[in-house]
């Protein structure tokens, strides 16, 4: 079974899965949503790709869904435009295999997002305050089975993190030549346990197109 999901263009390719040129996390959330489609495994994705430098060619994404931010998905014969919400009615249409993440663990990591993008974007700012989410992490995966967060399945938390650890890792390595520790071994092995998964080397945009997206946002 295939269900059409509409997903943002690259810079410069427009028939290419793209990157995040926002600072919002709207396209980091689609990445997340591909990757829960790639693991429920039931079917496979349709694409429509969406111009985001001109959202005026683009009148029929904008009449299903007015507010133009992507991910927007078909499910059941209606467009469904929050990211939320979409993984909750897949998680109930297609129960397995479950992606559910424990309420206790569902905001793990969750401010790596904006510390990640107020180091990279704002000038002269501190690492400090992502260091400091990225210990967080850190602290949670030493002190808790793995290799995912909640344990040895991937949920959607997990999901949801690898996008941006990706963005993060290109990003700040390719504009600030910065890298995270090597002390925090064990955010390095889940990130490695990450991006190998079949999910997400499907779903993840090439290293040039992460670059592009960001490159306008970046202030030296």
């Amino acid at each position: 079974m295939a269900l059409e999901v509409c997903v943002k263009a690259a810079v410069g390719a427009p028939d290419v899965l793209g990157d995040s040129s926002s600072v919002s996390s709207s396209t980091l959330s689609m990445y997340s949503i591909l990757g829960f489609l790639r693991r429920k495994e039931y079917y496979r994705d349709e694409r429509s790709f969406v111009n985001g430098a001109d959202m005026s060619s683009c009148d029929r994404f904008l009449d299903i869904n007015p507010g133009g931010k992507v991910p927007v998905l078909k499910i059941d014969g209606k467009w469904v435009p929050d990211s939320d919400v979409i993984v909750s009615l897949l998680e109930k249409k297609y129960p397995e295999p479950s992606l559910k993440t424990p309420p206790k663990f569902a905001s793990v990591g969750s401010k790596i997002m904006s510390t990640f993008v107020a180091f990279l974007t704002t000038k002269d700012s501190s690492d400090g305050p992502l260091l400091h989410e990225l210990q967080a992490l850190e602290n949670h995966l030493k002190s808790h089975d793995g290799p995912f967060i909640a344990g040895e399945k991937v949920s959607a938390v997990d999901l949801s993190l690898a996008p941006k650890l990706y963005h993060l890792e290109v990003a700040l390595g390719h504009f600030k030549s910065w890298s995270i520790p090597g002390s925090l071994a064990h955010v390095h092995n889940y990130m490695h346990t990450l991006f190998s998964l079949h999910s997400f080397e499907k779903t993840k945009a090439e290293e040039k197109y992460v670059i592009a997206g960001w490159a306008p946002k970046v202030h030296y």
